[in-house]
């Protein structure tokens, strides 16, 4: 798939919207119903996506997306609002902040790609600079949150991975595919949001508009620009775009809500986005450099043959 000069900050509004959830639902949802408000970001998304595309899976493509759905929506939400409510501050987010380490990892074992030192190196930065922006309070650690949110993590960089792995079915673009996603994963936390939580709340304009909001730009928009720029970025370049929401998130809470920004919270601001410049800028370098090697390769032939002909 060619890149185009505008996939990378089209791509980046994926995590930078979804760094107004926080505040969108602190502000707008109900409060201390995570699966429900999963449910409602996934499922009515997935639907309208599944209606505007109009297109089904076919063949493996039936166990495919549902296996998709379920990493990258139906297990991520869930144990990432578990993280959320049981962890200190912004601990969810300095683990998830790591996806990029996992997501080098596993594209090592699945797509036989060797990290280079810039990578991890850029990774650990990345890592850095979250937590000096997040990470407030002390306190003992949930244990339960601390794996879901090792958990979440792992989840959905495992669907980053196996998204680029298997790509898409000939014919079917990204907006079909995000659909399918969407509505497994949906699907998937229907059961669970109403064993855990009972039946929905009542809702007021308010929380209409936010869930609105979540459905439809957080999630639909969103998660299509996601698995578009999955399609044409390599696994470790959309990774590195991950900080962004938990620093999207302190730049809302501190614009919108109040929120205080301390110097050693900029600097971690710093650090973190220059390390998401330096990990995309490191990735376009090895592509360039691959495809460098192979052209030289190529007119490296062509010279022989014409040498063997002459």
């Amino acid at each position: 798939m060619k890149r185009s000069a505008t996939t990378v900050p089209l791509t980046a509004l994926a995590p930078v919207s979804w760094g107004t959830t926080y505040a969108v639902t602190t502000e707008f949802l109900p409060p201390d119903r995570p699966l429900f408000t999963a449910l409602m970001r996934a499922l009515p998304a997935g639907l309208v996506l599944l209606a505007v595309a109009r297109v089904l899976p076919k063949g493996a493509w039936w166990w495919k997306a549902p296996v998709l759905g379920a990493l990258n929506i139906g297990a991520f939400f869930p144990l990432l609002f578990v993280a959320a409510y049981r962890l200190p501050g912004g601990m969810a987010a300095v683990v998830g902040s790591v996806q990029p380490l996992f997501v080098v990892g596993l594209s090592t074992l699945l797509l036989g790609r060797r990290p280079a030192a810039r990578t991890l190196v850029t990774g650990v930065v990345a890592a850095l600079g979250v937590s000096l922006v997040v990470l407030q309070g002390a306190g003992a650690l949930d244990v339960t949150g601390v794996l879901a949110a090792v958990a979440s993590t792992a989840s959905m960089a495992a669907g980053t991975v196996l998204t680029k792995r298997w790509g898409r079915p000939d014919g079917i673009g990204p907006l079909a595919l995000t659909g399918w996603q969407l509505t497994a994963g949906g699907l998937l936390i229907a059961p669970l949001a109403v064993l855990a939580e009972g039946a929905p709340p009542a809702l007021d304009g308010r929380a209409v508009g936010g869930y609105l909001y979540l459905a439809l730009a957080n999630t639909a928009v969103a998660y299509w620009l996601w698995f578009r720029g999955i399609g044409r970025l390599t696994a470790p370049q959309v990774a590195f775009l991950g900080p962004l929401s938990p620093l999207t998130a302190a730049v809302v809470g501190w614009a919108a809500l109040g929120q205080s920004l301390t110097p050693v919270q900029l600097m971690g601001m710093a650090l973190a986005f220059a390390a998401t410049l330096a990990g995309q800028l490191g990735e376009r370098g090895r592509r360039g450099g691959g495809q460098g090697a192979a052209n030289r390769s190529v007119l490296l032939k062509r010279t022989i043959e014409k040498f063997r002909w002459t």
